[in-house]
């Protein structure tokens, strides 16, 4: 995707996931996981058990709701049950999902201030895009970048590396903000700080995840970024 806005070059660079930080995906994502489920004649997952088994791409999604209803899905099975997955997700996008508490107007906030802003998930691209642009938010973002785009996904170091150079460069610092485990591994991987989001989709304390900050709204991003990427310099 090429960069939409001319900002500062010393502006810092906000990697930002998408489900359980951005946006509250699980009523769709359970939608699609349970329709995949019910083909295959598997029981139902519950919302809890859904939001413990996101965060991996829908490849992995579909591999844990196979295990967790009965045998472990084949592995030659495995791609037609994600296609489907995606399809009828891709159908019922944006029907129950919703941005969470204050996204839409920190974002604008975090523009206004120069702040150059990506989306880091490991959402298929087919799928991180439409729902970005159902609910208003694509126009904030100077990259997004979901599973995909490139041949590695989080936690793999190098796919900040590549967004950031995206954005614009390193100069002003980088930051990942998220809600799991993996966007901590990733923000390690990188060299990057990271801040959690408390309300995402973890099966593990938020707390024992190793941030380096954690925030209960997402209002409380520009105040965490400024102090995170001032004791990184």
């Amino acid at each position: 995707m090429v960069t939409r806005h001319c900002v500062p070059m010393a502006s810092p660079a906000v990697l930002i996931d998408l489900d359980g930080t951005l946006v509250d995906t699980a009523p769709d994502l359970l939608g699609a996981l349970n329709a995949v489920l019910t083909s295959e004649r598997r029981s139902t997952v519950d919302p809890q058990t859904l939001r413990h088994m996101v965060g991996h791409g829908a490849r992995a999604l579909i591999e844990r709701a196979m295990s967790a209803t009965g045998e472990p899905v084949a592995a030659e099975q495995l791609p037609g049950l994600v296609d489907r997955f995606i399809a009828y997700y891709r159908e019922h996008i944006a029907d129950g999902s919703q941005p969470f508490p204050e996204v839409d107007e920190t974002l604008s906030r975090l523009r206004e201030s120069g702040a150059r802003l990506a989306v880091l998930t490991n959402k298929p691209q087919v799928l991180t895009e439409p729902i970005l642009a159902a609910l208003g938010l694509a126009r904030h973002f100077d990259v997004i970048c979901g599973s995909g785009r490139y041949a590695f996904n989080k936690p793999d170091g190098r796919i900040v590396a590549h967004v950031v150079q995206e954005l614009g460069g390193m100069e002003g610092g980088a930051i990942m903000i998220g809600d799991s485990a993996v966007d901590v591994a990733t923000a390690r991987a990188a060299a990057i700080p990271v801040a959690l989001l408390s309300y995402g989709y973890t099966p593990e304390p938020v707390h024992n995840l190793g941030a380096d900050a954690i925030v209960d709204c997402f209002s409380e991003v520009p105040a965490v970024l400024r102090k995170l990427l001032r004791s990184d310099t």
